[in-house]
């Protein structure tokens, strides 16, 4: 248990210094709550390799100086957009990848993005990019926070952490802190 609240200390000790640090001296800013579920292939285990994964999840709770929308859902590695990939392991991971966020309001960002994962803390970084194209055709356009940039504090939550020196960490559950913004 000890354990798992240095993580989660961390997590939000990093949370904190990446929302201070960046909303210094930016005209646009905003964050959400993250709250989704990750899928990887082949499975984490404590041995690195590489990997792919897709993500769904929420957004709840946003705030935006820019008076945007409260909540939203979020999607990676799903409705044929490309796989993000990674090399790593259940102890420290890197990876990188698209995902698209569809407002509640029906407005749009992509973000292009990458992760550095250390035990159960993983540090967002991305710039929201112009437009996706699916492998089904559909392209998804940026319409809210173009050209702002992305920064996340987040939490790898394996339903039996155990698998890691197993079979492997098939799902896991991704929650924390995510903002936008532009200076």
């Amino acid at each position: 248990m000890k354990k798992v609240i240095t993580l989660f200390g961390l997590a939000g000790s990093l949370t904190y210094f990446l929302l201070a640090s960046s909303a210094l001296g930016a005209t646009n800013a905003g964050g959400c709550q993250l709250k989704g579920s990750a899928s990887f292939s082949p499975g984490l285990t404590n041995t690195a390799q590489n990997f792919s994964y897709s993500f769904t999840g929420s957004l709840t709770n946003c705030q935006s100086s820019s008076g945007g929308p409260s909540s939203g859902t979020v999607f990676a590695g799903t409705n044929g957009l490309p796989l993000p990939s990674g090399n790593g392991s259940c102890v420290n991971s890197t990876t990188s990848g698209v995902t698209v966020v569809q407002w509640s309001d029906g407005t749009t960002t992509v973000v292009q993005y990458s992760t550095t994962g250390a035990l159960a803390a993983v540090a967002l970084q991305g710039t929201v990019i112009a437009s996706v194209t699916s492998s089904t055709g559909t392209t998804y356009t940026t319409t809210r926070y173009a050209g702002d940039t992305a920064l996340g504090a987040l939490a790898f939550e394996p339903p039996e952490p155990t698998a890691c020196a197993g079979a492997g960490v098939t799902t896991a559950g991704i929650e924390g802190i995510v903002r936008l913004g532009s200076s």
